[in-house]
């Protein structure tokens, strides 16, 4: 389901459209003011409603410059892209309020937002159950003649309501049977397996803590404010109780799945810091999420995409050694020595490195049109993505042959063209040092050329650790070693859920359920979310 209606376009990447938005917001939020000011000196309280509108269209220049800052500005002075998110909901809802108000005052501009929106709002899912309210008029007799009316017809509306999350208490009764002619025999049914033993949480309400701890990163704390809200006091130390039993029992699951990503043919790999408590100090030291990912989706492999993080203390070459010990094939990856140093131990492993990078460090010298040379490479680099994009989703066969014949003249051409302008360049210029990265990486940078399936980027694995640096900012830090071995074990599951379309929620609950109840180990792989 897509959103009911949205006047505000998403931010664009490239500045020059990025302008075009704030200069476009800015006109609509000064025509509306404009209208609003007319109105409102209709119904003779002017001074009032002006003021307070002024007050809030002010805010919402001042978030329209903290967006420009993010984009255009000094490298300390722009916003994070969670920041960005929050400075744009809040202009979207300004926009809003702005037009709600105008509406009111006008019926034709009411009736503009309501065909607006009607036309704009999508469908809503046909799995939602439907509650239905009939509004029938309260007289049933013609008022001219007093003979009864019958029904011709009736106007169907489809809204989204809401439910919020309600907790139940599942009561467990066990009858205990007893013969009358025979003493002593007594029957009753076996107490179910508990997850928790002695504790009152089912499977499905420890679920529900593992997944607004690890998919909607809400820290416990505050899901016991959540639950108090409710009426339910239950501490935080208590829902940690119920997150540590149920990561041991995920534990395994997790492990197997990092086994099977391993017989792939082709794997994403990157890294992210992870603030772990030292006890021993009394402060965090930094720890890191190591991450594997496989995705074949756009080569038309038939592997599910999956994602599993590995905790460890640094980022030496020894753990992602550790982490690919048991793999050969392709690993795309960037630049970071640790892989090259893995490459050249293990045999049978072919790197593959990410033009992303490439690009990235181009960027921050195009802005302001000052250095035409990244301008240019930027350029040439889209024209690569600009390929990619017909070809996705084709078999590996056909993206190579379509790679060979148009691009790599252009790849040949743009590394010919890196070497003519360095030769040109100071040694030490900003420019010089981002066209030396490409040529350094030059091996690894064009395997895409002669192997079907293998991505330009490796934006995949990159787009799986958000969640985990989202997780990281809301919760400061993992509670140890341990505490980061356990993260990165509930987010596999989590990541790769979302990645096979599986609600998470269902799946844990499923999971823990299997498990708690003697799930064979041999069968393990019927666990993995994609089943």
């Amino acid at each position: 389901m897509r959103a009911a209606d949205n006047d505000t376009p998403t931010l664009p990447e490239d500045p020059a459209a990025l302008r075009a938005l704030l200069v476009e917001t800015r006109v609509l939020v000064d025509t509306l003011t404009a209208e609003r000011n007319t109105l409102s000196s209709r119904c003779g309280s002017v001074t009032a409603e002006r003021d307070a509108l002024v007050e809030r269209n002010e805010r919402l220049r001042h978030l329209l410059l903290k967006l420009q800052r993010r984009q255009f500005g000094r490298k300390s002075e722009q916003l994070t892209d969670e920041q960005l998110q929050f400075a744009f909901e809040e202009i979207e809802a300004t926009l809003a309020e702005n037009a709600a108000e105008a509406g009111k005052q006008s019926p034709a501009t009411r009736e503009q937002q309501k065909q607006r929106r009607r036309a704009g709002r999508g469908r809503l899912p046909a799995h939602l159950p439907e509650i239905e309210q009939v509004l029938a008029p309260e007289a049933t007799t013609c008022p001219c003649c007093q003979g009864p009316l019958v029904e011709i017809g009736s106007d169907t509306a489809r809204r989204l309501d809401v439910i919020p999350a309600q907790f139940r208490v599942l009561v467990t009764r066990r009858p205990k049977l007893a013969c009358r002619a025979c003493p002593g025999v007594v029957l009753q049914a076996p107490a179910p397996a508990r997850l928790v033993e002695g504790g009152m949480p089912t499977e499905a309400t420890v679920a529900h803590v593992l997944v607004s701890r690890y998919a909607d990163h809400l820290p416990l704390y505050r899901q016991a404010q959540i639950l108090a809200r409710q009426g339910i006091e239950i501490g935080r130390a208590v829902l940690a109780d119920w997150l540590g039993t149920a990561a041991r029992e995920i534990a395994p699951v997790a492990r197997r799945m990092h086994e099977l990503l391993q017989t792939s043919p082709r794997l994403f790999a990157d890294e992210t810091t992870m603030p772990v408590l030292d006890p021993g100090r009394g402060q965090t030291k930094k720890g890191y999420a190591w991450a594997i990912a496989r995705d074949d989706r756009p080569w038309g492999g038939t592997d599910p995409p999956a994602v599993v993080f590995h905790y460890a203390p640094g980022r030496g070459a020894k753990h992602p050694k550790a982490l690919l010990a048991d793999y050969q094939g392709i690993l795309q990856c960037d630049g970071y020595a640790a892989y090259k140093t893995l490459a050249a131990a293990k045999e049978g492993i072919t790197l593959a490195f990410c033009w992303s990078h490439v690009r990235r460090g181009f960027i921050e010298l195009a802005k302001g049109n000052t250095a035409p040379i990244a301008t240019e490479t930027l350029q040439r680099i889209a024209a690569l993505y600009a390929i990619e994009a017909e070809i996705r989703g084709k078999p590996p066969e056909t993206r190579q042959a379509v790679r060979r014949a148009k691009t790599k003249p252009l790849v040949d051409a743009l590394f010919a063209w890196f070497e003519d302008q360095l030769a040109r360049l100071p040694g030490g210029s900003p420019t010089a040092k981002a066209i030396r990265y490409p040529l350094n990486h030059r091996e690894g940078l064009i395997q895409f050329l002669d192997d079907g399936r293998i991505e330009l980027d490796t934006n995949v694995v990159e787009r799986a650790i958000r969640p985990v640096c989202l997780s990281r900012k809301n919760s400061l830090f993992a509670s140890g070693d341990d505490g980061g071995t356990r993260w990165c074990a509930a987010a596999s599951l989590v990541e790769t859920c979302k990645l096979n379309g599986v609600d998470p929620q269902r799946y844990f609950t499923d999971l823990l359920t299997h498990l708690v109840n003697g799930w064979p180990n041999d069968r393990i792989d019927e666990l993995m979310p994609w089943c």
